[in-house]
Formats: structure tokens, sequence, C-alpha cells
């Protein structure tokens, strides 16, 4: 959330060794969308994802790098200043993080490992306090000869963590330890071998999530089970049109704020899916897809207003905006900035 004395801003991570200028701070025309950038520090080594704090004064990043880190920046002014010094995440490759039960939680591409940092009262993070190494691999020889961790996210109830990982087609959901916020391993669910699921989202209701797939053109419909802690995989849905070619790999899906729609981002294809919900949210329909704006939209991001859609387009350098049209959910584009090796838009 944001304090009500400051305007929505837009946060861009990027990556630093191919360009990028790290974490950028931009303003939000609440008319139309525009960003506009204000500043920028490159003081975290590939900051690939954010997320802002509650209250939108400190923002968190992963430093996305062979020896991985976290650090928290202080975003009240125009330019990000780092709270202190970049914490080790004893993981490599951080691609993803989420904050809950008082911690800092980072999924550890490369290691397989999910990592939570104690955040401090004043929003500085505290040395690693637990790490939960995942195990096993997938059929695909090249991709999932291991474990590789790419999101790390708390569900709407805030009770339990999810995890999905690539390397091994499944999404483990635990429970943070009281104190540490150690992840304790709960429940895990199997998806379809060698669809390689990367992020989940979760619907309004609750009671259903969305897993898309990097290593096929699809998303997973999932009924999720607070009370239990349980991901039920109920089937899978297509995000690009039948016969479809070159490469095709998704990234990103989010959901509508009232549930009536879901969008997913696929890299080379270089599109954005609009696909249909139903009443129950169990029957996703793709209605169609429109071009990303740009090449290969490594994230996608819902505006806090609903009405707008941010694609961080990676290779073509740029953060391009689209209004949503609220019948059909077709998003139309409506202007984009660049914005070198862009990675994520967070909104605070």
């Amino acid at each position: 959330m944001v304090g009500r004395d400051r305007a929505v801003r837009a946060f861009i991570g990027s990556f630093t060794s191919a360009g990028g200028h790290g974490v950028t701070v931009a303003g939000v025309d609440e008319e139309t969308g525009a960003l506009t950038p204000l500043g920028s520090s490159d003081a975290l080594a590939n900051p690939s994802f954010l997320v802002p704090s509650r209250d939108g004064a400190i923002l968190y990043a992963v430093g996305e790098n062979s020896q991985g880190t976290a650090a928290a920046f202080d975003i009240t002014g125009s330019v990000p200043r780092l709270l202190a010094d970049p914490v080790p995440v004893d993981g490599a490759g951080p691609t993803h993080l989420d904050l809950a039960a008082g911690h800092l939680f980072t999924a550890n591409y490369e290691s397989g490992s999910v990592s939570a940092l104690p955040v401090r009262p004043d929003g500085t993070l505290g040395p690693v306090a637990s790490v939960l190494t995942h195990h096993g691999s997938g059929p695909d020889p090249e991709r999932q000869r291991a474990p590789h961790a790419h999101q790390v996210i708390g569900d709407p109830s805030g009770r339990w963590i999810l995890s999905v990982d690539l390397g091994t087609d499944s999404v483990r959901v635990c429970e943070p330890a009281p104190g540490s916020g150690a992840p304790r391993p709960h429940s895990e669910a199997a998806l379809r071998p060698g669809s390689g699921p990367r992020h989940l989202a979760f619907h309004p209701d609750g009671r259903h999530a969305y897993v898309v797939n990097e290593l096929a053109p699809t998303l997973t419909v999932c009924r999720w089970d607070a009370r239990g802690g349980v991901l039920q995989p109920l089937g899978e849905a297509r995000v690009v049109e039948d016969g479809a070619g070159g490469e095709i790999f998704p990234s990103e899906t989010v959901v509508a704020h009232d549930g009536r729609f879901l969008w997913a981002a696929t890299r080379g294809h270089d599109s954005l899916a609009v696909l249909a919900l139903d009443e129950t949210g169990e029957k996703p329909r793709l209605v169609t897809t429109v071009s990303c704006g740009g090449h290969w939209p490594r994230d996608l991001t819902l505006d806090p207003s609903g009405r707008r859609l941010y694609a961080s387009n990676e290779r073509s350098g740029d953060v391009t905006w689209f209004d949503i049209d609220p019948a059909t959910g077709i998003p139309a584009r409506a202007g984009s900035i660049e914005a070198p090796a862009a990675s994520c838009v967070v909104f605070g």
C-alpha cells in the first residue's frame, strides 16, 4: 500500500550486467498511465525483481548473481538509496522475493532453494535465518536436471508460503516457523512433467491459483485450500494459439481484480494472452493474443487501478503500457519508455 501523502509511483528493476540502470523510480500519470523516470540507482547488481513494503517507504530487491544478495532501498525520495549493504541470501541466482511473517523470502533459481531473511524494525535486512533446499528433477535434460525455485509468494490468507519450482515441475507449500521464519514443508503439488512451472498468481476469490509454465505454452489451473494448505491442479489452458512456432517461453501471469480475465506474457512469441474466466474460475478460455510492444516480455504487471498492464520487455529495453478494454479484457498499447534490460515493474 502507499502512504496517503504520496502519489502512486512505479519502480523498474533491470539487469545492470546488460546495461540496465538498476532500480529506477518513475512517476505515474494516473489519467494516462504514462511513466516518467525520476531517478535510478545501480548500487545493487542485477536487481531483477522488487517488492515494496506495506507503507511504500522501502523497496526490497534481489541481486540475481551467482552469489545472490538482497537489499533494502529507501524510496521516499526520487532516487533510491540503499539502507544498508546488500545481504547474502546463501543461494545462487535469486529471481523472486516476497514479504511475509516478518521476513523477506527469496527464490534462488540456480541453487534450487528458498531463503528467509528477517526484516528489522528499521526495515533493513538481517542475515539469513534459514534456507530450505528443494530436491528432485524433471524430464527436460537441459532445464530440469536439478531444482530451480523461480518464485516465492505468500498466499492471500497470510499463513502459507508457496515456492514454484521449474526444475521439479511442482509447487511447494510451506508454513513459516514462528520467530525464525524458517519455511517448514507442508505439501507439494505435482504439475505435468516437463511443463516447467515459473510463476503463480491467485484469483481474487482466494480459492484458485494459476501457474504459468515456461517449458510449455500453458497455464495450469489449480484449486487452493487455504485451510489445509493444499494446491490441487485441475488442468491446463494454452496461452498461445494452436500452431504457434518458434521460441515460446511464457513468463508471467496476472489476474484482473474482478476475476473476469487473466493475462499471460510469452517471450519469443512476444505476446500478451487474454484469457476469459468463467464464474467458477476453473475454465479459462483463450480469447486472443496481442503484441507485447517489444521483445522478450520478462514480466507483466497490473497497475493498482486494474485498468492497465505494463510489460517489461527485456531485450528491446522498454516498458510498454496498455489500456484494458473493460468489456473484452483486450489490452491496447498506450505508450512506452526506454528501460534497458528491464526485468520487472512494481507499484508503491
